[in-house]
């Protein structure tokens, strides 16, 4: 070894403690050029250069050592042998794990070059602190077990400070060992003469030269050559990227492109002479542009020349703002790319050959070389360009719908790979890839998330216990959201955006002139505006840097809830991401910039709805637990104090009279929401005045059951039903002031917040507003179906006597609650205005927003408020998207009792197999839906079906005594059912349907 001994060991040990952490693996500053304690980013590749470098001559050349024990060593004899990629690869992973370097000692039979691998210290660079360093070798031998193999060794030359190349050290043309990327050294033959021909080494690829090779190789019944451009090509970034380039199109001018796409008629004399015109001036901007850059050329300091500045000039360059606008342009230019979706990637010759790729021949040297080339990505700072450049070819291989030569191997050992490659992506060149994906393989799409899944589904199966450290898992999980992403822009959008910044839905009068009045004054002290909606660290960048929601997408191309995956959700073990969740969120809050933990709950989109509803259920319960305590440190430390009366109870106690439910909830809601509304997040505990239930649950879905029938009654004057569509409306003419309608909003929300389902049936685009979104014209399709049909039909009129037929101006008429017809103007003087072919779209969104947002900006506004005063902390905008929040508020779709059945347990010595129960499923299954949900309503206080089905539904049906005249009971808040043990079937059947019919009340057994 060359260097200074000592400190050459120590500067090694340091360098092997830090390995873990890439890119910036620390090291002793080397050379005056760098401050003391301190190593610039230089040095550090340098020694992460260094530390690769000495594991790969280590696998290949050994340390020289006959007797040396280390497994990873080839004169240990226990490394088989090897392609120099494979070598590399492994380089690779002994370095992230952190394994054993041995000492190496010169062997009699090599020179001392042979063995002297180079440390960050040991350079011949000047004092400006650059390094190199220098891996070369004639011929190395790499034993094992059984035999000893002659092999040509890559090698790694560093060219030095000027620029010139080193003419004595010979360079070999196998793949190199280069953080830089192989590619740039000249091949040519070292030490003894190769067993093949020396060929051209292959810079490119394309689907005409691999066609040409393949051919080349079948005639010589040799694919050495085919399978060594494969190998050199597909594990370069540089080589990659500059394969499978499509044929650049004619740049056509903006009034050209113009005049082309829309040509109503022949081009008469102006146009021609505005092309004219056009042409000339792009050839005067071309050939001034080529002036220009021929005089930078001449400007510019040669290849070989070393430009030296002195502080004063350095000044003087900083003060001259001309000097630095090339630079800010040149940003520019580099961010306009990042946002633009266009690649030079040549998809269809790439899909032409890709049956010749995974030929038998070749499959696995492309693998294995796409997985050293992702394995590159994570540790090199290449141009992220080039990189995804790389990586759209490389996915376009795993998926490609044109036939179903997709090798499975590739898919099993590549793709998670790349998948941790682009996870590794800054979050614009991720932005870039979707872009790409959305405009260029939205056909693959599809195709592309089957592949993921499958992936995740695998790791999932072969590792339930640790998914949130899974590298693989992690990484897929990070590339089925930018296809997530790449799916919502290859689909149709909502462009402009609805959604409404949080600063404008502050609480403003209405301007209809069907408002019921000016807003009274605000009860409550919580304002929406100063509250986050979601925590900083759960923002997601990827969506900011794309500008689109998935609420933005009506009709996705591939369905949302193909991104579910089923076995991770019901492996997930939801209390330990829960766990992560917060501790990211505490991280986050200290300011910690880098962080081992992961959780799934920021990937929302992989997720059932059931899983999401426990991660729901977990927060609100900690939050509650969290009151409750403050409360009782609260109570005990005022213990023995005068003024108890006003010491806070540690959960939120209504107490209502069943005749005066309406009054008794509002009230005691309105107390605490006006002086201390952090109470509402405490558990709810509900008593009904002259009953003994406690309430452990059930009594509390009986509450929310009751008051929804009361609130949501049309006779209450609050809420209209629409007869089309039987949906619940606001009323642009309440009766009641906005306080009323704030507090419903936080009954809806005390309904989420303690995991109770409720009979609501609100349109869609109630969700979409509580997500912050405004109704526009394709809501009302949800809302009023004919109202929508009747404008669709209007919007794609197209005759020109549209006047004549339509009839309509901009004033519309509706009916309020009274059954009275009130008029409304859109526009000032709208009774004059005739909607035609120029203005009806502005009819039609005027109408729209009216209906669903104006009319009813006052009541729904503090109706948004009263919700958020309970769910304002919630990840409930993070995890759930405005369909699922339906779910989650109304309960399932399916109705499926043979789930049920599946699903319920038995104790007290009922079984599966007892006659009684058979009978009792029996009878079950004969029952309307009516009964059926009546049944459930008696079994579990709701007859909603929760999220996810009955199968998530936990029944417990146990023995309560043997035959009697006694009626089946229940305990709702445990979804128990006491089933005596009947003598017939059919006393069976009288004794359930008398139970479930007359079934109201609590009392004590």
């Amino acid at each position: 070894m060359s260097g200074g001994g000592g400190e050459e060991e120590e500067q090694t040990q340091q360098q092997r403690q830090h390995q873990h952490q890439l890119p910036g693996v620390s090291s002793s500053p080397s050379g005056s050029g760098a401050a003391a304690g301190r190593a610039t980013p230089e040095m550090k590749r340098s020694a992460v250069r260094s530390l690769i470098q000495r594991y790969f001559h280590q696998l290949q050349s050994g340390c020289g050592n006959a007797h040396c024990t280390n497994d990873n060593c080839a004169s240990s004899g226990k490394v088989a042998p090897m392609t120099p990629n494979e070598v590399a690869a492994k380089a690779l992973q002994l370095f992230s794990q952190d394994a054993q370097l041995c000492e190496a000692t010169a062997s009699p039979t090599s020179s001392p070059q042979d063995v002297d691998m180079l440390s960050p210290n040991d350079t011949s660079s000047s004092s400006s602190g650059s390094s190199t360093s220098t891996i070369t070798s004639a011929s190395t031998t790499t034993t094992t077990s059984t035999q000893s193999q002659s092999a040509p060794v890559a090698a790694v030359v560093a060219t030095p400070a000027s620029g010139a190349p080193d003419s004595s050290i010979p360079v070999q043309s196998v793949p190199q060992l280069d953080l830089d990327g192989p590619g740039n050294a000249e091949p040519s033959s070292v030490g003894s003469e190769p067993s093949t021909p020396t060929l051209p080494v292959v810079q490119s690829l394309d689907a005409n030269t691999l066609i040409t090779l393949y051919e080349e190789c079948r005639a010589a019944d040799n694919y050495d050559r085919i399978t060594k451009a494969i190998d050199y090509v597909f594990g370069s970034v540089d080589l990659l990227s500059n394969s499978f380039i499509r044929n650049a199109e004619p740049v056509v001018s903006s009034s050209l492109q113009e005049l082309l796409d829309n040509i109503p008629e022949p081009l008469n004399k102006e146009q021609l002479r505005a092309l004219e015109g056009e042409h000339d001036k792009d050839e005067d901007c071309t050939q001034k542009e080529e002036e220009e850059a021929a005089g930078a050329d001449s400007e510019a300091p040669s290849a070989g020349e070393v430009l030296v500045t002195t502080d004063t000039e350095a000044e003087t360059e900083d003060d001259d703002v001309p000097m630095a606008q090339p630079e800010a342009a040149s940003q520019t230019e580099e961010d306009d790319k990042m946002e633009s979706s266009d690649t030079l990637v040549d998809f269809q010759g790439l899909r032409r050959v890709q049956r010749l790729l995974f030929d038998c021949h070749t499959r696995e040297k492309l693998t294995i070389s796409v997985m050293n080339l992702a394995e590159w990505v994570q540790y090199i700072r290449y141009d992220w360009e080039k990189v995804i450049h790389c990586l759209v070819i490389c996915f376009d291989l795993a998926t490609n719908t044109n036939n179903g030569a997709v090798d499975i191997d590739y898919l099993d050992r590549a793709l998670p790979k790349l998948c941790q490659a682009a996870a590794f992506m800054p979050v614009a060149a991720q932005a870039r890839l979707a872009r790409i994906w959305a405009v260029h393989c939205s056909d693959q799409l599809q195709s592309l998330v089957a592949a993921c899944q499958q992936q995740i589904t695998l790791q999932v199966l072969l590792d339930e216990e640790s998914m949130r450290e899974n590298r693989s898992i992690i990484g897929v999980t990070k590339v089925l959201k930018i296809i997530f992403y790449a799916n919502i822009l290859a689909s149709e959008l909502e462009l402009p955006s609805c959604k409404v910044p949080i600063e404008d839905r502050a609480e403003t009068p209405a301007t209809s002139a069907s408002s019921s009045g000016p807003v009274e004054d605000d009860l409550f002290v919580y304002s929406s505006v100063n509250q986050p909606h979601m925590p900083k660290f759960a923002e997601d960048q990827l969506e900011k840097a794309l500008q689109v929601s998935a609420i933005d997408c009506r009709r996705p191309l591939v369905p949302l809830e193909e991104f579910y995956n089923e076995a991770l959700s019901e492996n997930i073990q939801m209390h330990h991401d829960y766990l992560s969740y917060k501790t990211l969120a505490m991280e986050s809050e200290m300011g910690s910039g880098q962080t081992n933990y992961f959780s799934f709950m920021l990937y929302a989109f992989i997720l059932t709805p059931a899983t999401k509803v426990d991660a729901l259920y977990y927060d609100s319960r900690m939050r509650m637990y969290s009151e409750r305590y403050s409360s009782l440190y609260s109570i005990l430390n005022n213990f023995g104090q005068d003024g108890q009366d006003g010491t806070p109870r540690p959960d939120l106690k209504l107490t209502v009279r069943r005749d005066q439910l309406i009054n008794d909830a509002l009230i005691g809601l309105e107390l605490v929401a006006m002086s201390n509304p952090k109470d509402l997040k405490k558990q709810l505990v509900v008593e009904f005045v002259g009953e003994q239930g406690i309430d452990e649950g059930g009594v509390s879905k009986e509450f929310f059951q009751l008051i929804v029938e009361e609130i949501f009654n049309p006779a209450f004057g609050m809420f209209v039903q629409q007869e089309e569509t039987n949906n619940m409306w606001f009323n642009a003419t309440p009766f009641e002031n906005g306080a009323q309608f704030t507090l419903i909003g936080i009954i809806i929300g005390l309904a989420i917040y303690n995991n109770v389902i409720l009979a609501v049936n609100f349109p869609m685009v109630v969700y979409r507003k509580l997500m912050g979104y405004c109704g526009t014209f394709a809501d009302l399709n949800d809302w009023s179906p004919t109202l929508y049909k009747s404008l669709k039909s209007m919007l794609d009129y197209q005759g020109q006597d549209m006047e004549e037929v339509f009839d309509q101006t901009f004033k519309i008429s509706y009916s309020n609650v009274f059954g009275e017809m009130v008029e409304h103007e859109l526009v000032p003087h709208g009774k004059d205005v005739v909607v035609g072919q120029h203005n009806k779209q502005l009819f039609v969104n005027l109408y729209s927003d009216f209906l669903l947002n104006t009319s009813i900006q006052q009541q729904f506004n503090a109706f948004r408020k009263g919700f958020e005063m309970v769910t304002d902390e919630s990840p409930l905008r993070l995890l759930f998207r405005p369909e699922e929040i339906e779910m989650l508020v109304c309960g399932s779709r399916e109705f499926d009792f043979v789930e049920l059945e599946h699903s319920t347990e038995y104790e007290g010595g009922y079984t599966e197999e007892s006659r009684i129960i058979q009978d009792f499923w029996s009878i079950v299954h004969a029952m309307p839906n009516e009964s059926k949900r009546k049944l459930l309503e008696f079994t579990t206080g709701s007859a909603r079906v929760p999220v996810g089905g009955l199968k998530c539904l936990r029944l417990l049906i146990t023995r309560h005594g043997s035959d009697s005249d006694r009626l089946p009971t229940s305990h709702t808040c445990f979804n128990v059912l006491l089933l005596p043990e009947y003598s017939s079937r059919e006393k069976l059947e009288e004794r359930l349907l008398k139970a479930i019919n007359y079934s109201k009340g609590f009392g004590m057994l």
